[in-house]
């Protein structure tokens, strides 16, 4: 029995939900198809994607061709929901990328053709809505080929096209010299005219695995035409799951929900061996006991003892399990196939809202997406989210909401920004000198690293010096500290390098034991570390960078003369700027925080027509007017009273 594990990804509103329903329609999994408008689809199960006709969340759901068990994840197409999708790639054996007939390549589909294409994944392309009025079938395979610049090979052709009696006829692999650039076998015999239909069909069977060329079928989710095919091309053209079952345990966690009694379910997927109930395993930073197995198989999931290798399961029991965690032995990481979240909004809770309620509900949304980063300040009583877009701050309100009966509202969407270091500088406390408090001496220089390269630490000292313990207590807080920098951002690419150590070794009095107030430890180091790193910091100097994005406007070229004054309002740099026939295509920078307002301008100023592609590029240095601050959720280093203060209860003279 093979499995194939495969992921339907798309542009919002392509058609990937109700691809899914017809494909489970079937296949006989279900008897009737749900509609994403009257909210009844087998994989939107939110209450918010039923309201809203969008996928938020990645849902699994498996049924069976021919031998051939399918494990089909249907994914968000929504970009503010892309961390969603990030989790997935990483679990697939093969892709089905769904393309609109009507209004063809959008932005998102060129980010994620691009990913699968980095990552390799075996990918057929399905344009679907040949039924609907407009919908074309050749200009679309020259938008694929040019505006996402991938080899594609059409499995057929469309008759009755955007009529209801539009239907799909597969015929014999043509555009051979697709194939034959990366078969020399095939361009002889190509150049030859002795090619045959074995040999094309063995040569695209090949390069469709090694994720060379991606194999067209066309086809309607709606009246079910192309789907038959499509199901075919699946079975036949996408390698099965790999893995073995007997080899050491290797898996990964792509999502967690909770269960109804608020239990942890963590969705895996088994890359190789085998894991059973009641087995220990461990994942992270820690270890737990599975407590129950669901196996997804035959168009539902099953309770099973074990999973092995190939599978995707349900796993109860591991309290702590995140997603990202890795199961057993760790694989080769990918990194973020997408960037991080670059803008922040403050959670407001309403009059009937509980703050630890609201504080715990946010926790959970956290354990869910790692990439929505909580930050919550004591002082203020105030907790910030990170997101990608406005899209996704409606959809915590409404899950708030809905799952925990909170009502919330939000503060103005602000950009998430960081530091850097300016110059170098360097700060060093003694013990018992300057007013330390603290039983430690340290030293440390801040100086600029290559952009990109984050933090390191390194030691200007002798290892031997002190306690390995004491080392390690510096760095982790070194490291902690520069979440927050001069400015309240985080700080970056930096290195930071210890200068001086010293402490005082376990003491004691006559006939008594350990007296701490003789003796160096952790807390010592731990408490100085941030006031040194922090005078260094402030002798170094500190630059505030904004999130920049990059931008690709698509729109016609007669409206280019009201496009540039728009984008120039909003800081948006034009860095290239082409015609291509009617259409002109604008390329350049613009500030994270103008973005929204950007894509908000863009169908009034084209008349409906334009098209605007972004996505995270660098940061650049704030250089207009006052550089942003963000409160302070430390104890304040900046400030060495209220510092002392707040740690160790008293103020040094």
């Amino acid at each position: 029995m093979h499995v194939l594990n495969l992921g339907i990804l798309a542009h919002v509103d392509a058609g990937k939900t109700s691809l899914t329903e017809r494909l489970l329609h079937s296949v006989g999994v279900i008897d009737e198809i749900g509609s994403v408008d009257a909210g009844s689809t087998q994989t939107d199960t939110l209450a918010l994607e039923r309201r809203r006709g969008i996928t938020i969340k990645s849902a699994v759901v498996s049924f069976q061709v021919d031998d051939v068990t399918v494990n089909l994840i249907d994914t968000p197409g929504h970009p503010d929901f892309i961390a969603e999708v990030e989790r997935v790639l990483g679990v697939l054996d093969g892709a089905v990328l769904v393309v609109s007939a009507v209004e063809g390549v959008q932005a998102q589909t060129r980010i994620l053709m691009r990913t699968l294409r980095r990552l390799r994944i075996p990918t057929l392309v399905l344009v679907n809505k040949i039924d609907r009025r407009g919908a074309r079938d050749e200009g679309v395979l020259r938008e694929l080929t040019e505006r996402l610049s991938v080899p594609v090979v059409p499995m057929g052709t469309v008759t009755g096209l955007g009529t209801a009696a539009a239907a799909f006829r597969p015929g014999r692999v043509r555009d051979l010299d697709v194939l034959a650039e990366h078969d020399d076998d095939l361009l002889s015999a190509y150049v030859d005219g002795t090619v045959t239909p074995r040999h094309a069909r063995a040569a695209l069977l090949a390069q469709t695995g090694r994720a060379l060329v991606h194999p067209v079928y066309f086809g309607s989710a709606t009246t079910g035409a192309g789907v038959p095919e499509l199901i075919a091309g699946l079975r036949e053209l996408l390698p099965a799951a790999g893995g073995d079952p007997d080899g050491p345990l290797s898996g990964t966690v792509f999502k967690v929900e909770r269960g109804p009694a608020g239990e942890k379910i963590a969705y895996a997927r088994v890359f190789s061996g085998t894991l059973r109930t009641r087995d220990r395993v461990p994942y992270g930073d820690g270890a737990g006991k599975v407590t129950a197995i669901s196996v997804f198989d035959r168009g539902a999931d099953a309770r099973q003892e074990a999973v092995s290798a190939g599978r995707i399961a349900r796993l109860w029991g591991l309290a702590d399990i995140r997603v990202g965690d890795s199961l057993g032995a760790p694989r080769e990481e990918h990194g973020h196939f997408f960037a991080p979240p670059t803008l922040e909004t403050v959670v407001e809770p309403g009059p009937d809202a509980d703050r630890r309620s609201l504080h715990l509900a946010l926790t959970r949304l956290a354990e869910q997406d790692p990439l929505i980063g909580l930050r919550h300040d004591e002082l203020r009583q105030e907790t910030s989210v990170s997101l990608y877009g406005e899209v996704q701050k409606e959809v915590v309100q409404a899950t708030l909401a809905d799952d925990h009966g909170l009502r919330v509202t939000f503060r103005e969407t602000t950009p998430l920004c960081v530091e850097r270091p300016a110059g170098t500088g360097a700060a060093v406390e003694f013990i018992k000198k300057d007013a330390n408090p603290f039983l430690a001496t340290v030293g440390l220089r801040v100086e600029p690293a290559p952009p990109d390269s984050g933090v390191r630490f390194g030691l200007d000292v002798e290892l031997g010096a002190m306690p390995y313990a004491f080392f390690k207590a510096v760095e982790d807080t070194v490291r902690e500290t520069l979440g927050q920098g001069l400015h309240g951002w985080q700080v970056t690419d930096c290195a930071v390098t210890m200068t001086h150590s010293g402490y005082w070794p376990r003491q004691s009095h006559a006939h008594q034991g350990f007296d701490k107030s003789m003796s160096s430890t952790g807390h010592d180091f731990r408490g100085l570390t941030p006031l040194v790193l922090t005078e260094a910091l402030r002798r170094a100097g500190t630059q505030v960078y904004e999130p920049m994005h990059r931008f690709r406007v698509e729109a016609p070229a007669d409206t280019l003369g009201a496009l540039l004054p728009v984008l120039a309002a909003l800081r948006a740099v034009p860095r290239t700027t082409a015609t291509r026939g009617a259409l002109c295509v604008l390329e350049g920078v613009v500030p994270a925080a103008r973005v929204h307002g950007l894509e908000q301008r863009i169908p009034g100023l084209t008349r409906g027509e334009g098209e605007c592609e972004s996505g995270f590029d660098h940061y650049a240095p704030v250089t207009h007017g006052t550089p942003p601050e963000r409160p302070r959720t430390d104890h304040n280093p900046l400030n060495r009273k209220e510092y002392l203060l707040n740690v160790t209860g008293r103020v040094a003279n």
